[in-house]
């Protein structure tokens, strides 16, 4: 004890109160039970309590302080436009930045890496599915070929199923086709100049339109429906808008003037 009050007798400045800020206080009072507790009451082991009992005791110096400070006419609140320099340099925050963002990057290419392997791996294996049953059905086809062969069975199912399996993976592909359409360009060029095909002799004649008369009328195709003057024709008249000749339409103008 007489070696602790030497040591703080040698490092103990005879200074004002507002250059030392030293405030010794017990902890403030529980709002909860209205006492302050001591530290005795305090359980050690207890997280909560204990640092329930620091902030207390931090509140209770602050309480005391601010008044004191006040004055002193020292200022307590920071001003708004008040700027403080960092205690690191630019250069060493830029140094980190650049350390960050390349671990952030070696992380992010390590994890494409994985995914990447991940779907090789599915990939991989999909395939040797796909060869195992390619085998595995070649494999019972040859043993039904050798069977037929030998005469221990009379039955060409095999054959069936391969061409079956065929015309599926067939109609499979024409499906998709068919599903799949024309695309955008083509669909705008079939918009503004038709949809394509055949379009010399379209109005030919076929062996059903040349074979059908039902349409056709005698009278009309010989000029010899009434009021026609046409060659042959028994009491027709003359067309009342048949134009003159060119020297009866001379005299008519000879006339006129």
């Amino acid at each position: 004890q007489d070696g602790l009050k030497q040591c703080l007798a040698e490092f103990r400045q005879q200074l004002a109160w507002v250059e030392r800020l030293d405030v010794t206080l017990g902890p403030v009072a529980d709002p909860v039970s209205q006492s302050a507790s001591t530290s005795d009451a305090v359980d050690p082991e207890n997280d909560f309590q204990r640092e329930m009992s620091f902030y207390r005791q931090a509140q209770a110096a602050v309480l005391e302080a601010l008044p004191r400070l006040h004055k002193l006419q020292v200022p307590t609140r920071r001003p708004d436009d008040y700027f403080a320099e960092m205690a690191k340099s630019d250069q060493q925050m830029q140094k980190i930045r650049r350390k960050l963002k390349s671990k952030q990057e070696a992380m992010e290419r390590s994890e494409k890496a994985k995914q990447l392997r991940a779907m090789r791996k599915y990939g991989k294996k999909v395939q040797v599915e796909i060869l195992q049953r390619r085998q595995k059905e070649k494999k019972n086809m040859l043993n039904a070929v050798k069977k037929y062969q030998k005469g221990l069975s009379d039955k060409l199912d095999f054959l069936d199923e391969e061409q079956t399996s065929s015309q599926g993976n067939k109609k499979g592909s024409a499906s998709q086709r068919t599903k799949k359409g024309p695309n955008a360009k083509r669909r705008y060029k079939n918009q503004k100049f038709g949809f394509g095909g055949k379009k010399k002799g379209s109005k030919w004649n076929t062996k059903e339109s040349f074979n059908d008369v039902s349409s056709f009328q005698s009278k009309v195709a010989h000029n010899k429906g009434p009021g026609k003057g046409g060659r042959g024709g028994k009491g027709g008249k003359k067309a009342l808008n048949k134009r003159p000749g060119k020297r009866a339409r001379q005299k008519m103008k000879n006339r006129a003037r």
